[in-house]
């Protein structure tokens, strides 16, 4: 669909960070090295999870999702990205633009919703681990991921769909490295009102719910591992949630660093910069937290690895 009647282009521009020729080799590298590691490491970990039974657990099953959602993430900016700085071309056509940032937040809405999700079963672990089997049954687990998804496309959906009526003015030039909907919705001659009160009035509460959702979690955790006596049963309770509490720092530290940056009067280099350490560098970092803090994980990669490397 081409956007609203009162303009006549096609496609936008993507300005990423540089345009100096000299620069363009760097963040090739740079950037293609990133995205290999993600798509590696995240693979590597859904890998190891699939064949090893002692990891089919709720635990597991949300953590090989948000693997599987972490790849999409990176798989859906840098290459559009990777191929421009080849091409030395930075237009989009606005079809592929709309599609990017559609995608773009179905995935990033699935992984809070996934955090949320794997909140919920370490505090029903540790909590009540007698009922553990009984709540966090395969059935649950299934409908919440399935849940998070139709939430998310459904959220997705509806701004697609709203920036598909507005109109756009002669400078179409996105000050960034992909179609961003706060940074497409700036380029608009239209009143972009409703689809600014749509984003505070829905996609504000899908992020507070969800972190509301955590912080009683943990809370409530808090409050079991200190009634635990031993030092030890402490020990081994907080350790079950310490990758996941790291990767939950993580998440809500780059989603304020975003929110900061593009509601305070930085530059836009300084938010393309936020941005691609929330959509870029994050879910490279994720594999490294579940590997290096998790023995499970540890113990079934290096069974894949010895498959592999025997085979």
């Amino acid at each position: 669909m081409v956007p609203g009647n009162q303009t006549q282009f096609t496609e936008f521009i993507l300005l990423r960070f540089s345009e100096k020729p000299d620069q363009q080799g760097p963040l090739f590298g740079l950037f293609l090295g990133l995205y290999l590691v993600t798509v590696v490491g995240n693979l590597l970990i859904m890998l190891a999870i699939g064949s090893d039974s002692h990891l089919h657990t709720p635990m597991y099953f949300f953590l090989s999702n948000f693997s599987f959602v972490d790849i999409c993430v990176v798989s859906t900016t840098v290459p559009r990205m990777l191929v421009s700085i080849l091409t030395q071309n930075n237009a989009i056509p606005y079809a592929d633009c709309l599609a990017q940032m559609c995608f773009f937040i179905v995935f990033a809405c699935v992984d809070n919703f996934l955090l949320t999700a794997m909140a919920y079963d370490r505090f029903v672990t540790i909590c009540h681990p007698l009922r553990y089997a009984a709540i966090m049954s395969s059935w649950l687990c299934g409908h919440l991921v399935l849940l998070s998804w139709i939430i998310s496309f459904l959220d997705s959906l509806l701004h697609s769909l709203m920036v598909t009526w507005i109109s756009f003015c002669t400078d179409h030039e996105i000050q960034h490295f992909f179609c961003d909907l706060p940074e497409v919705l700036k380029l608009s001659c239209s009143d972009t009102l409703i689809n600014y009160v749509l984003i505070y009035f829905i996609n504000v509460p899908l992020s507070v719910l969800p972190l509301t959702e955590i912080l009683f979690s943990y809370s409530q955790i808090c409050f079991s591992i200190l009634k635990v006596p031993s030092s030890q049963g402490k020990y081994k309770a907080f350790s079950t949630c310490g990758s996941h509490l790291s990767v939950v720092s993580l998440f809500c530290g780059r989603g304020f660093g975003v929110y900061l940056s593009s509601s305070a009067n930085h530059s836009s280099w300084k938010s393309t910069v936020v941005t691609a350490m929330y959509a870029v560098v994050t879910p490279m970092l994720n594999p490294f937290i579940y590997s290096v803090r998790n023995k499970d994980i540890n113990d079934a990669l290096r069974r894949l690895i010895s498959r592999i490397a025997f085979s």
